[in-house]
């Protein structure tokens, strides 16, 4: 439905969004995480201090560093009596630029054990940015992580708009809060969809009650549908597997995100919503 924009999906440590886009790989870059402990053993005097200093339990007694265990804090490199310690960046992931039937997509893929989503989060927006600009797309729609954690603050940052998609149960009330806690922090315009409202139908109007309060508008409710999971077996989007109720709604929830989008007076000609 979205013209002319580029797609981010931020969600690196749970990525979903290629399995509806199947994008085709166009370009891959090494994404570079935090340093790891790397120990020379023949300039090693086996003194142990690294050992002894290391509050992650890191280091073996043979002396060999465990890489997912390592934070990469460097007191090991500071302690080491003989210089035979050493810092070294770690490739810890990889940002790919794709190209869908819908247009651009920028995803990443994030190493095993590794812990520096909100980093990676950063380049996966900075290069769908780059893309945008040099290609003078008018839109830039970022798939957000759940929750509140790093990785949904690096996604959020300097979006124009957010859209809160939430269900009424007691966790996705409790997320609701705390999301728009977030967006309200960093002065950021939000707007709410209910996913499947008529699960629990009471929930929805106290979800809808909470949001009128805070003059938070719910731009949509969604029912509950067989459609979402029949589209994903056919690794398709919702709009372009069937017709029907769920996929009207989701063409008008998309209409008050443009009317949303609209009113926004900004400097730059790139708009940014987070999902």
């Amino acid at each position: 439905m979205a013209k002319n924009a580029v797609m981010a999906d931020c969600d690196v440590d749970t990525p979903n969004l290629h399995l509806l886009l199947r994008p085709k790989i166009m370009e891959t870059h090494a994404f570079y995480g935090m340093d790891k402990a790397k120990i020379d053993l023949e300039r090693c005097n086996e003194c142990y201090n690294c050992q002894n200093s290391c509050n992650f339990d890191a280091i073996d007694e043979h002396l060999i560093v465990n890489q997912h265990k390592c934070e990469g804090c460097g007191v090991c490199e500071y302690v080491c009596e003989n210089d035979a310690i050493k810092m070294v960046t770690k490739i810890s992931g990889n940002v790919f630029r794709s190209a869908t039937n819908h247009g651009t997509m920028v995803h990443a893929e994030l190493g095993i054990g590794e812990e520096v989503s909100g980093k990676l989060v950063s380049a996966v927006k900075e290069r769908s940015r780059s893309i945008a600009l040099e290609n003078e797309n008018d839109l830039l729609i970022t798939d957000s992580p759940p929750g509140t954690g790093c990785p949904v603050l690096a996604t959020i940052t300097g979006a124009h708009l957010a859209l809160i998609v939430t269900e009424p149960s007691l966790s996705g009330m409790h997320d609701l809060e705390r999301v728009l806690q977030v967006t309200e922090h960093f002065e950021i315009p939000a707007i709410v969809c209910i996913n499947k409202y008529d699960i629990n139908e009471n929930n929805s109007r106290t979800i809808e009650a909470f949001c009128h309060e805070r003059n938070i508008e719910v731009a949509g409710k969604l029912p509950y549908y067989p459609s979402t999971n029949l589209a994903m077996m056919e690794e398709t989007t919702i709009i372009e597997y069937s017709q029907n109720v769920l996929s009207e709604g989701i063409k008008a929830l998309w209409g008050r995100v443009v009317s949303e989008l609209d009113k926004e007076e900004e400097a730059t000609a790139l708009n940014e919503m987070m999902i």
